[in-house]
């Protein structure tokens, strides 16, 4: 393949002589060009120069070549700044060239000395969707009756259209400003609602990654809960799903537990004592049956552990609640309410508890509060609690969650209500009992007594009913020789349920007669116990009752989104939190058939196009990295902070160094990584930063001096979350290395790095990606999130493995668990990262890089006469982020960094990163997909609230009764009657001309974060609070 580089007519015609024969038509001459003349022809054609001899077939065969060309080329859509504001911005900067920029900013010593490569990319936008449709088709899309936790669904159109294909959703960040994010707040805390309902537990949080890690949490949960650090046995039920149960033994490892696998009705749970710090059981369970579990929460309790239920969500609405037989944690996957299979992922996982965990509870609460004016406002509630705040201390690493797929399922159930669900897992219990009755009239027999949507059956000869049903398209759950296991959803029909009959030989023109026959509920059926169906009240809040029309649901949603500020409204330039375009190309496929549903479990000859993009994906991020091999499975980035931290460990281990068990953390790393490195068994040591922001590098190599015997790994973030391309990061590394460590790199500032350096080429030995940072997923409100890790060649044979990932002979791909519920993570949105990488390729991204690190410049640039710049390098340059120190203002006008964040809102723009890594201030990363124009609309608020500071500091406004300290201000605010502060409503609403065009407005004022911790309701609040 041609390089996409300038190339010469001869060039084009030599390579379209190879590939094409001459009959070839029109069409196939203009898709090689097509693919081969990519976005810098016409810079080619105004740059080449001019020659003789030839010129005139070299001049006709540039025209052709242009004259084919495409024009929904990607990277001028991506980048923000048009060409003319790129000349315009570096002369600012007082630069000639980009490549110059990047030689004041990048150290010679890392940069890369050949651009990066990769391979079939630099399509068009058409070309692009055309080849993945292409590979989409490789799948093939079976009815997958698998079950083990995953299920078909029928996705409201209503809800996939406007929330997962909407931009004003899946933009949304994390809702630390709660003031401009009040319409997921309340979708979030729906959800919350959701679960406190089904699992009658009153304590809960805004979702989880996935059923395994969940568990995984649970188990931290009960470790932590109990008081002596000898209580480390935990039971689990053997007859939990597959993957939860190796998610949870790679979760022990690295706390110490004992994991215990074991029948829950043959166990001798005595035989642990008070060594017992928690049981896990499955309801139902992996292979359908619904168990009584009142005696085994009683043996539990009595022996001072916690009961833990993997619950179906789905189940729980016709089923007795675990919270109502003893269960002190359920968990499980709400994939069943409304969120397509996806390959096994994104799926919200939730996790319920009793009162006394609830502030042991992993992830982000929804909380009520009240704002300024003493009106409900919703917020994150307990954040002292999160990662970032206890780094070390932390008992989990969890970050980014699943909450656009948590909006999804509160969505479905406000859209169905009480009745709705109850009909949809009635109707599916019905359907299962039909099934099961004609298959023991076909003389085979249904091994579990009880049933709400799986049977296991036991056949003659398996692999016949699997050869039966693969003739009709179907999947059904391999156990072995002789059983066979089916799960019915929701979307199943008659014609399906005759499928199924058919394929266990049963009689198909019984199926009337046996329908009528067949309880219509579950709380008349015989296949539940005695006991055991539900008697309490479901969705009780007037929320699920109210928005059953499409019309009200649509409102609803839209209503809710009008509260958001998303990148569909203006920037949001959060510093370490690359807030990009998410663009439209690349989210399309993830709602194909072909992507969306596959199940995870499905056979590997259907799925053949996962597989091409999944080493497709591989390969390329292996090639961005400057890595050996590469896994998607970690589905966040804390994810793969932990799984690159357990290769690390298993390394060693098989060296004969599981003594290793140091991790030099820098005081200015992101709080996952402490967190994650505690997670994998290691003991983490802080490491100084200079007063330049730099890795203080005598303190470095003093401690793995120090701790050379037992050092592991050292966490090094770059660009530093300082914001700088730090000089002497090749001898950090050196010095771990010399110790006998190996290097982690923090990838969530990968995008400055991308074409210019790479963590391979530095000599890290691995890394981790943020998909949902550099690599365009959207960041969903909260996720979803995907964080591939990338390892050079002696870390690869350590790598996660899965249940289901194993070789030709059955022996397993890895030794090393699995640290997701899913082979792959969440591999419905990678389409999303491929469609980035192949647009741009190895060209556009480093384009990217450059704009990036320009953009964060000439912020920098425009706001340095106003504030305080605070790391930057020996050339006043920063990466792609940089730090405004805003702690004088604290003493010369009583402002906080808060209160300025709080006025950007008046301002139209989502703040940036408050306090962190530096208290008291902000950091800035624009990304390089904003304009110029967007860029100086930003830095015009920044001096005007800095010229409003100056008020305060001149007494002109008052300490306490000023435009930021009131901030934000709400258009109920300003519309009032009564206006009792100095300055006006309209500097308050309109200080700058540009908000006549485009203002958004906070539908709330400043939220009281301590009323709300100290008040804590985390479930939607009594009617009479909202009247």
């Amino acid at each position: 393949m041609l390089s996409r580089s300038t190339v010469s007519k001869a060039q084009v015609l030599a390579k379209l002589g190879q590939l094409l024969p001459r009959s070839s038509g029109s069409s196939m001459v203009r898709g090689a060009l097509l693919h081969t003349l990519k976005p810098r022809q016409a810079n080619a054609a105004a740059t080449a120069p001019a020659e003789t001899g030839s010129a005139s077939s070299e001049s006709s065969g540039d025209i052709a070549a242009q004259a084919y060309a495409p024009l929904d080329t990607f990277l001028r859509r991506h980048n923000g700044p048009r060409d003319s504001d790129v000349g315009a911005m570096l002369q600012a900067l007082g630069f000639a060239s980009l490549d110059e920029m990047v030689a004041a900013t990048v150290p010679a010593s890392i940069r890369l000395a050949a651009p990066l490569e990769i391979s079939d990319s630099e399509f068009a936008e058409k070309e692009l969707l055309a080849k993945l449709k292409a590979i989409a088709q490789k799948n093939q899309v079976y009815r997958s009756f698998i079950g083990t936790g995953y299920t078909d669904v029928v996705v409201p159109p209503v809800i996939l259209r406007n929330i997962l294909e909407n931009p004003g959703w899946y933009t949304q960040y994390t809702p630390y400003q709660p003031e401009i994010s009040q319409g997921r707040l309340e979708s979030l805390l729906n959800f919350q609602t959701v679960i406190t309902d089904l699992t009658g537990l009153p304590a809960t949080n805004a979702s989880l990654l996935d059923e395994g890690s969940a568990a995984g949490e649970a188990l931290v949960v009960c470790l932590n809960s109990a008081r002596k650090k000898t209580r480390n046995a935990f039971f689990a039920d053997r007859n939990c799903h597959p993957q939860t149960l190796a998610v949870l033994q790679t979760r022990a490892e690295g706390f110490g537990a004992e994991i215990v696998v074991g029948d829950y009705k043959t166990f001798d749970f005595s035989s642990l004592g008070d060594r017992l710090a928690g049981a896990l059981v499955s309801y139902p369970d992996t292979y359908g049956n619904v168990n009584d579990f009142r005696a085994l929460a009683d043996t539990v309790h009595g022996l001072g552990g916690q009961l833990v239920v993997a619950a179906d969500l789905m189940s729980l609405a016709v089923l007795q609640p675990p919270g109502e037989f003893g269960a002190d944690i359920a968990i499980g996957n709400t994939q069943r309410f409304g969120v397509p299979l996806g390959y096994g992922g994104p799926h919200a996982a939730f996790f319920a508890t009793t009162a006394a965990n609830q502030r042991r509870v992993p992830g982000r609460i929804i909380g009520v509060s009240r704002d300024a004016a003493g009106n409900r406002a919703y917020r994150l509630a307990l954040q002292t609690r999160e990662q970032h705040i206890r780094r070390e201390k932390a008992s989990s690493n969890i970050c980014t969650a699943q909450a656009l797929l948590a909006n999804m399922a509160a969505m479905y159930a406000v859209y169905h209500g009480p009745a709705g669900i109850r009909d949809i897992a009635n109707r599916i219990h019905r359907f299962t009992q039909i099934l099961a009755s004609s298959v023991v009239r076909a003389g085979l027999v249904v091994e579990n007594e009880s049933y709400f949507d799986t049977l296991r059956i036991r056949v003659p000869d398996a692999a016949a009913i699997h050869a039966r049903a693969n003739e009709r398209r179907i999947n059904l759950r391999r156990i072995d020789a002789h059983t066979v296991g089916v799960t019915l959803d929701e979307a199943i029909t008659r014609e399906e349920l005759a499928h199924l009959v058919d394929v266990f030989g049963g009689d198909v023109s019984a199926l009337d007669s046996l329908a009528s026959a067949a309880a219509p509920s579950v709380s008349q059926s015989a296949a539940v116990p005695e006991g055991l169906a539900r008697q309490s009240a479901i969705l009780t809040h007037p929320v699920f009752s109210r928005y059953h029309s499409e019309t009200e649901m649509l409102r609803y949603i839209t209503q809710l989104q009008g509260k958001d500020l998303s990148l569909a409204n203006a920037m949001i330039p959060l510093g370490s939190c690359t807030m990009k375009l998410n663009a439209t190309t690349e989210l399309i496929p993830i709602t194909w058939p072909e992507f969306g549903s596959i199940h995870p479990f499905a056979p590997r000859e259907q799925t053949q196009g996962y597989a091409h993009m999944i080493d497709d994906l591989e390969r390329d991020l292996a090639a961005i990295t400057g890595m050996a091999a590469t896994t998607v499975q970690p589905n966040s980035g804390a994810q793969g902070e932990y799984a690159g931290l357990r290769a690390i460990r298993a390394y060693q281990a098989s060296q004969g160094e599981s003594n290793r068990d140091i991790c030099l953390v820098p005081e200015s790393a992101h709080g996952t990584n402490p967190a994650s490195a505690v997670m994998a068994g290691l003991s983490v040591v802080i490491v100084k930063c200079d007063a330049k922001g730099n890795l203080d590098l005598a303190d470095l190599e003093a401690k793995a001096a120090k701790h050379s015997a037992r050092l592991s790994a050292v966490m090094i973030t770059y660009p530093s979350t300082f914001g700088v391309f730090e000089d002497g990061v090749l001898r950090a590394i050196e010095i771990i290395h010399q110790y006998g460590g190996q290097v982690y790199m923090d990838g969530a500032n990968m995008n400055a790095q991308v074409g210019l350096t790479s963590p391979g080429h530095m000599g890290a030995d691995v890394c981790h990606l943020n998909n949902h940072k550099t690599l365009a997923i959207p960041h969903g409100g909260g996720g979803p999130g995907v964080g591939p890790i990338c390892v050079k060649a002696h870390l690869a044979p350590f790598l996660p493995g899965h249940p289901e990932l194993v070789k030709a002979d059955g022996s397993p791909q890895s030794t090393v668990g699995p640290v997701s519920a899913a082979p792959y993570g969440s591999a419905g949105v990678l389409p999303v990262t491929w469609s980035y990488i192949k647009l741009l390729g190895g060209r556009g991204m480093t384009q990217v890089s450059k704009t990036a690190i320009l953009n964060a410049n000439y912020m920098a640039n425009r706001l340095r006469d106003h504030y305080s710049i605070l790391f930057t390098n020996e050339n006043g340059m920063c990466a792609h982020e940089f730090i405004l120190d805003t702690r004088v203002f604290s003493k010369s006008s009583g402002i906080q960094a808060i209160d300025i964040a709080k006025r950007l809102q008046d301002y139209g723009f989502h703040p940036p990163t408050m306090s962190w890594p530096v208290p008291n201030t902000i950091m800035v990363e624009p990304t390089e997909s904003e304009s110029k124009e967007e860029l100086d609309k930003f830095c015009d608020a920044m001096i005007a609230i800095r010229e409003e500071i100056r008020e305060i500091e001149e007494g002109k406004q008052s300490r306490e009764d000023n435009i930021l300290v009131n901030a934000p201000h709400t258009i109920a605010k300003v519309s009032a009657e009564e206006w009792t502060h100095a300055y006006s409503r309209q500097r308050a609403a309109y200080p700058l001309p540009y908000l006549r065009d485009r203002k958004f407005w906070p539908s709330v004022a400043r939220v009281d974060d301590a009323y709300g911790d100290l008040n804590l309701i985390c479930s939607c609040p009594p009617l009479e609070n909202y009247q």
